[in-house]
């Protein structure tokens, strides 16, 4: 069984992982693709690939075309401008017998959009924080601090803390499409929950998110929060999504508010499946026709990983080489 992994990039982790996973079901190969070679997943891997861009219209086609070749049963998109295009063309990679790992497009696109996002919560009692778009913002009503990002924003970047009057109205000029929320205490968690390709939840993780830097987790803790898990279950039933995602809230121990969802996996997800929640091997299993039990509170408290870079030291010609193949995507 071999499994493709789009946009590498540093995902080492992500690829050891299904790696490690294919060797428990009967072996195969994991193939990386990304648009540029000097990625430390695509030396990692059993193959690697250059491809066109997303945005560019061979982009399809060339990963059609690898799916077709390598007989790849399943397909991880990792990158969120993907999401869409994957989620939008997943017939066409079931027709020649490839499972794609997404969600459908009205979820993608809920999901993609943090005001979406909001507002569906809202309409379906899901606690979130206040939120306010430019024309909604009526001063008298506002309470400081309050919490400013874009609309289509990913990570942390365009992200601040608003104290006053005079901060609100020079970053509501500074942030393109802003939105404003109420500033919410509490721990930060992201929460990894999987579900089958019928929306049945098999693993729910809570990791309370100790140190980030650039919007990624660099010290995490596994948190076993009933509150969590319950209220992710909720709102994962309600929005409908398949396989791992990463749901993000903030908690201050009675209330859950939730942020955003990422329905991809994510930087520190390995955490989870170190915890025992083992997602790649569930997916493996699923695609394989297996049937994967509820492992709902089944995994270790309070394990914590501290995250590091490691370098990786790569001969000239391994990268002329992987350029050359990717010339064409003569595959």
């Amino acid at each position: 069984m071999n499994i493709l992994i789009t946009s590498a990039s540093r995902k080492v982790s992500l690829v050891k992982y299904f790696q490690g996973a294919l060797k428990q079901e009967g072996g195969g190969k994991v193939i990386t693709v990304d648009t540029g070679p000097l990625c430390a997943a695509l030396f990692q891997s059993d193959l690697s690939y250059l491809i066109p861009r997303d945005s560019e219209p061979s982009f399809m086609p060339t990963i059609l075309k690898l799916c077709k070749k390598y007989e790849i049963k399943l397909l991880i998109p990792t990158r969120d401008e993907e999401l869409k295009i994957f989620a939008k063309n997943k017939e066409k990679f079931e027709e020649v017998g490839t499972k794609v790992m997404v969600a459908k497009p009205e979820v993608i696109e809920i999901c993609s959009d943090k005001l979406k996002f909001t507002r569906f919560c809202e309409r379906n009692d899901i606690p979130v924080p206040k939120t306010y778009t430019k024309k909604e913002i009526n001063e008298s009503l506002l309470g400081f601090p309050l919490f400013i990002k874009e609309r289509y924003g990913k990570g942390s970047r365009n992200t601040f803390k608003i104290k006053n009057k005079k901060e609100l109205e020079f970053f509501l000029g500074y942030v393109k499409n802003p939105i404003v929320q109420e500033y919410i205490k509490g721990k930060e968690y992201t929460i990894d929950l999987f579900a089958d390709f019928d929306g049945r939840i098999i693993s729910v993780v809570p990791r309370e998110r100790i140190y980030l830097f650039g919007g990624e987790s660099l010290i995490s803790r596994i948190d076993k929060n009933e509150k969590l898990i319950k209220a992710a279950s909720g709102l994962a039933k309600k929005i409908g999504l398949v396989g791992h995602n990463n749901i993000q809230c903030f908690s201050d121990g009675n209330e859950v508010k939730f942020i955003e969802i990422n329905p991809r996996y994510g930087g520190a997800s390995s955490l989870s499946f170190a915890a025992g929640a083992n997602t790649p091997l569930y997916l493996i299993q699923l695609v394989k026709g297996k049937k994967v039990k509820s492992k709902i509170g089944k995994f270790k408290d309070g394990l914590i990983t501290v995250r590091y870079f490691k370098d990786i030291f790569i001969n000239n010609d391994e990268v002329k080489k992987l350029e050359k193949f990717g010339q064409g995507y003569n595959f």
